[in-house]
């Protein structure tokens, strides 16, 4: 790795290591996005008799559902053990086994437990990584340490859906599943071969999954923010079988859309991290916002393939504005040994923004195909008001250190 240039735009090894492994992990997971709809549709036998887009939402939102649900005793446990890195490989395993699972599912209840057991296994990881992500960064370069993790986080989660569809497109459903499931457990190995453990001087603290003392408004903001960011960019997938046939467009088409989003987001996550360290994080955080909203609204009325990338694009600028910055705010404000907990709250608002947004799309876009995204549009607008009343800017003034 090459030390010098990672250290120049606020990383460390811990930092770079932790977010390769990472990386390998999200393409993983995210292979699944562009076979999850189209073998919900091949069923030859559905349990639940609904829409295909509403049993695709719920079959996505599963996923973000119990992981949002378990980040919060995850990050206590985290707080408590203070073992990060083995709660990350465990974490990934299951996950690993889940995505595996499916080459073995045969009816849709059998995807819905799988799509349990791999919300149990990132609810495990996520607390976890931020946790150690907290503490190996310093608030100086903290923006820029982020802006790498969720830099690489997104060039995993990119190259997943180009990799399902192609892979789906050329060969089948099985070898989607066995490559996901190959990418989570190379991330694994990767965690233990380059991953070091920080030690934790808390284990003497009482055990408590939610200690109001470690939560502000400034933070429940922050994951407002993120919940929103993830709802609007979430509720895509859903409607895959009917973005196809409005664009004439194929699988492999499809996730041209799904990752170009992740483009804008990579290109300018590291800088928007950095100038976050330099100008604070709050006005980045509300610009996103803002810019999220027309950019979420006006997808349900793209006519051209071309016009839904250049959408989705924007609205990885949005991202890349609210993320780095979110992440770091949250750790600006964290207190020594509760980072799992507070940590927990921005990650676990981003597992129910994506759990929330497939969902919606899927009954909302029953009444009209429109309405979900106009929907995503108005959130935007509303959380951008709260951030800028209840997020503080932690460069600019004294935040307390950590004790």
């Amino acid at each position: 790795m090459n030390s010098k240039f990672f250290t120049s735009i606020g990383g460390n090894r811990q930092v770079v290591a932790l977010s390769i492994a990472r990386m390998a992990e999200a393409m993983g997971n995210s292979i699944l996005f562009i076979a999850i709809p189209l073998y919900v549709a091949k069923l030859p036998s559905l349990t639940l008799h609904f829409a295909v887009p509403v049993l695709v939402g719920i079959l996505i939102s599963t996923f973000g559902l119990v992981n949002s649900s378990l980040q919060p005793v995850m990050g206590a446990v985290s707080d408590r053990l203070g073992r990060r890195k083995i709660l990350i490989q465990t974490g990934m395993a299951i996950m690993g086994l889940g995505t595996l699972g499916f080459v073995f599912a045969e009816r849709y209840l059998h995807l819905l437990a799988l799509r349990g057991l791999q919300g149990i296994g990132i609810a495990i990881t996520i607390p976890a990584s931020m946790a150690l992500m907290a503490a190996v960064t310093k608030k100086e370069t903290r923006g820029g340490s982020m802006g790498i993790y969720s830099m690489l986080r997104m060039i995993g989660f990119s190259a997943g859906p180009l990799v399902g569809g192609f892979i789906l497109v050329h060969f089948g459903f099985n070898e989607v599943f066995f490559t996901g499931a190959s990418f989570i457990f190379l991330a694994t190995i990767l965690v233990q071969m380059w991953v070091k453990d920080v030690p934790v001087n808390n284990n003497n603290t009482s055990f408590k999954i939610i200690d109001r003392s470690l939560l502000s408004p400034a933070i429940t903001a922050a994951g407002l923010a993120t919940f929103v960011m993830a709802f609007c960019f979430s509720m895509l997938a859903t409607l895959q079988n009917e973005f196809n046939a409005k664009l004439g467009i194929d699988a492999f088409g499809f996730s041209i859309a799904i990752s170009s989003m992740m483009v804008g987001r990579i290109l300018l996550q590291v800088p928007l991290g950095r100038l976050s360290d330099r100008i604070g994080r709050r006005p980045l955080i509300i610009g996103g916002l803002i810019l999220l909203a027309p950019a979420s609204a006006l997808i349900g009325n793209v006519n051209t393939l071309t016009q839904l990338v250049i959408l989705r694009m924007i609205q990885g600028v949005a991202s890349a504005g609210i993320a780095a910055p979110a992440f770091a705010l949250v750790a600006d404000l964290g207190k020594a040994g509760g980072e799992g907990r507070q940590m927990s709250v921005i990650t676990m608002g981003f597992g129910l923004g994506m759990a929330v947004g497939p969902l919606v799309a899927g009954f909302l876009g029953v009444i009209f195909f429109q309405l979900p995204f106009y929907a995503g549009g108005l959130l935007c607008l509303v959380v951008a008001l709260i951030a800028f009343k209840y997020i503080p800017e932690t460069i600019r003034e004294n935040i307390p250190p950590k004790v």
